[in-house]
């Protein structure tokens, strides 16, 4: 069950209009905001830089400001994560939730901390929330998390629909045509499996992934050649990778 937040206990109240700043004297909602904006978005780019005590330093003086602000909130929470604190960074993304519920920038981190926790019935749930904001501008990347949040629940026909509607948004989230391959492949639509991974190879560098998916669907129309070439790229490349393990595996007596 997740933590339940009281909003209350993370806010205090403001009966007027103004902040007192280090100084004593009130500063107006204007400068307020814009000071808070300012601090939220130095923090986020320490946080880029792992610099954690800047970046905490700036998310603190947003919250001081206004302990709702659902940025400063959500920049804390990924910043916790970061640091391995689970109990807080998910405290972080349940008050910025709370404070800010129709943030998909919000939601969307805490789908993905809730994938990495492996709660994936959460994780989709959150990513189908965002899926559907229209205006989020990173709408495709959240479809490519919902996908695979839905592969996790078993929700196959879901997962192949949001990663075509992906790559319709953004063709250059080519990963989705790995995904989309590798379920054709289990569903035995080889020549499909193919097309798929033939797009992402046009626009993408090669994996370990999809070298071996690539491996086995060479296997099945005995194009020994093609085959024999992305062997020898998944041993020089990816030698250490569970993915040329399996092809070990697969060719030992």
């Amino acid at each position: 069950m997740l933590v339940k937040i009281i909003l209350s206990a993370f806010m205090a109240v403001f009966l007027s209009a103004c902040v007192t700043n280090t100084t004593g004297k009130a500063l107006p909602t204007a400068d307020k905001a814009k000071s808070i904006s300012s601090h939220v978005q130095l923090g986020m780019g320490y946080l880029r830089k792992r610099n954690f005590e800047l970046a905490r330093n700036h998310f603190d003086k947003a919250l001081k400001l206004d302990p709702t602000v659902a940025g400063a909130l959500n920049g804390r929470a990924l910043m916790y994560q970061l640091e391995g604190e689970v109990d807080l960074a998910e405290d972080n993304f349940l008050a910025a939730l709370a404070s800010e519920p129709e943030s998909s920038q919000s939601r969307n981190n805490y789908g993905i901390f809730l994938y990495r926790q492996k709660r994936f019935g959460e994780a989709y749930e959150a990513f189908d929330v965002v899926s559907r904001d229209l205006q989020y501008n990173a709408r495709a990347g959240a479809m490519l998390n919902l996908g695979r949040a839905a592969q996790k629940v078993n929700k196959i026909e879901r997962a192949e629909s949001v990663f075509k509607q992906a790559v319709a948004l953004d063709a250059r989230l080519s990963q989705a045509f790995v995904e989309l391959a590798d379920i054709k492949f289990n569903q035995k639509e080889y020549a499909e499996s193919k097309h798929y991974l033939d797009r992402f190879a046009r626009g993408s560098q090669q994996t370990a992934r999809s070298l071996w998916l690539g491996i086995r669907i060479e296997a099945i129309f005995d194009n020994k050649d093609k085959m024999a070439s992305h062997v020898i790229a998944l041993k020089n490349l990816f030698p250490y990778s569970k993915e040329y393990l399996e092809y070990q595996n697969s060719v030992r007596p």
